[in-house]
């Protein structure tokens, strides 16, 4: 298996690649801003073809080049309908400090070929299995996606593609539209806390952690957890 990926300038997005074997079909996940010339760098490295992309949520730092990754290729981006309106209209997902920020500055346009994600699902795309977990909380449509890590560099048997749920110390942020962190409690307690501890997380933002190290450390979980401890300041990582 081959995973790999570069955080994008605009925000430190991280999108990454994922294919059964080097020269194979892949897929997407997260394109942002201001990574086109990058991925095709690293698709052209690797000699990898996308065969879709997947969006773990709908905030415009994880889908603003979904459109010209998709369209270019005749690939299909798939979505959880939580977040589904937000392809068409990123405001939708952003603050009004944000909105103001980005002012229509930034061209963007909804890929041709949406699919919808769905709790459990297990999508069969470039050779892979991955399940989806619905985890909202940081939005609405926040999902993860989870595969076997046989093959990988990693000593691990899976990998959780965690978007904004879940970082290397901290968790996305709750205050955003369609944020909640009654949702986010459920979803680390339903979906992040039952994962084996040697779980290989690549989050949204930020490096590589492990169920087990932010199991012991992240504040957050620890707290969902009913560990001891001082109650964890609101989250503020994500867009």
């Amino acid at each position: 298996m081959l995973v790999a990926g570069f955080p994008a300038d605009a925000f430190g997005t991280n999108c990454y690649v994922v294919a059964a074997a080097p020269g194979e079909q892949c897929v997407v996940v997260d394109p942002g801003i201001g990574v086109l010339d990058r991925l095709d760098a690293l698709l052209a490295e690797h000699r990898l073809h996308p065969a879709a992309v997947l969006l773990t949520h709908g905030h415009l730092d994880h889908t603003f080049s979904v459109a010209p990754v998709c369209g270019a290729r005749g690939i299909t981006a798939y979505v959880h309908p939580g977040d589904r309106e937000m392809l068409a209209d990123p405001a939708k997902g952003l603050s009004a400090d944000l909105t103001a920020l980005f002012g229509g500055r930034l061209p963007y346009t909804e890929p041709e070929d949406v699919a919808e994600l769905t709790d459990g699902a297990t999508l069969a795309l470039a050779g892979l299995e991955i399940t989806v977990d619905h985890a909202p909380g940081h939005t609405g449509g926040s999902v993860l996606f989870r595969l076997p890590a046989a093959g990988s560099s990693w000593e691990a048997d899976q990998l959780c593609l965690s978007g904004d749920v879940l970082f290397a110390g901290s968790i996305g942020r709750t205050d955003l539209p369609g944020g909640s962190m009654t949702r986010m409690v459920t979803s680390l307690r339903d979906k992040i806390l039952p994962l084996a501890d040697d779980t290989v997380v690549l989050p949204g933002h930020g490096p590589a952690t492990t169920i087990g190290r932010e199991r012991a450390t992240n504040p957050y979980l620890v707290e969902v957890a009913g560990g001891a401890g001082a109650r964890p300041a609101a989250p503020t990582r994500g867009l």
